[in-house]
């Protein structure tokens, strides 16, 4: 009998530390392991599985189609990221209509990055802490690698700091949002899935198929999506130039800034934190920011910030 009620007590214990786990709840760490900055193999497997994902193409093939899907994934998904996740809920570089910052926020879900709170709130402290000892990601104090993709696989990462978005949380829908934020990436999944079939069924000339577009569209759209966003914490702190002398590593790089829609431009950023964009001059390219000014242009979004032209003006010559 005792045994029994052991067990029924363990099985309690385990469903509630896999509803925290779902719902992104604090409680799913113990007090002193939260402070642990080891890598959580609970939260690498599924990071690990995504990569292995990739690895399906040699099983599925590949197709014009599948192709073109994992590409417009990618850049949609990017632009979620870099124009809303990055610029608007981490720097309020613009304004937009509370029901479109919702639904930006659940299409920004299918990055696979975590919800738009805890990016916002990791992103604000590297800010405030840029390449030093409280920076979440700074490669000169942890290593590249921590920096680029091993910081958040961590238990101290997992909690959302909501000292550095109390603005947000006035928002319940946001925190809702958050708490759920896998829902609208598993569902990018099942959407990848269920359009190959639907193309194999109706179009069987485009020669794919669910798996596919599930391969090529989800595992391998989002792993490439993910070590570009990563590569501008680490890589965005090693590699590149200095147009302004901020007090971190930041640096522009073009290459960077090609394959993120304009991220590339971090040092840029870094002196000017609030602005829309990120590319302060004609030839630096930054897509983002032109889909920002699109948004702009057909009411979307507006108050969209730039940096002040006497910053501009004065580093107009400076690579």
């Amino acid at each position: 009998m005792l045994h029994s009620l052991t067990n029924n007590a363990k099985l309690v214990i385990q469903f509630k530390r896999t509803l925290f786990w779902l719902t992104n709840d604090n409680r799913f760490y113990s007090a002193n392991k939260i402070q642990n900055n080891d890598v959580d193999p609970l939260r690498l497997i599924p990071f690990l599985l995504m990569h292995v994902g990739c690895v399906g193409i040699l099983f599925v093939g590949t197709s014009t189609a599948a192709l073109v899907l994992a590409s417009i994934l990618y850049v949609l998904r990017m632009f979620f990221i870099t124009a809303f996740y990055h610029r608007y809920f981490s720097h309020r570089a613009f304004e937009c209509s509370r029901k479109f910052q919702t639904v930006m926020a659940i299409v920004g879900c299918t990055a696979g990055q975590r919800g738009p709170l805890w990016w916002a709130s990791h992103h604000r402290s590297h800010h405030l802490h840029s390449d030093t000892n409280k920076d979440p990601h700074s490669p000169s104090q942890t290593g590249f690698w921590f920096s680029h993709s091993l910081w958040f696989l961590t238990p101290k990462t997992y909690l959302t700091p909501e000292n550095h978005i109390k603005d947000w949380l006035i928002f319940p829908e946001l925190k809702w949002i958050d708490k759920t934020d896998w829902l609208p990436f598993v569902g990018l999944a099942g959407i990848c899935y269920a359009l190959g079939s639907l193309l194999n069924t109706f179009f069987p000339g485009l020669e794919t198929s669910g798996a596919q577009c599930l391969v090529w569209g989800f595992f391998v759209s989002t792993t490439c999506l993910y070590h570009a966003t990563y590569a501008i914490n680490s890589l965005g702190h090693l590699w590149g130039t200095r147009r302004f002398e901020t007090r971190d590593n930041s640096r522009n790089n073009s290459i960077l800034a090609l394959i993120t829609l304009g991220e590339g431009w971090h040092n840029n950023h870094h002196r000017y934190p609030r602005s829309a964009r990120h590319g302060l001059y004609w030839w630096e390219c930054d897509i983002a920011y032109l889909g920002i000014i699109l948004m702009s242009a057909v009411g979307l979004v507006w108050n969209v910030q730039k940096a002040p032209s006497s910053l501009t003006a004065k580093n107009q010559d400076a690579t």
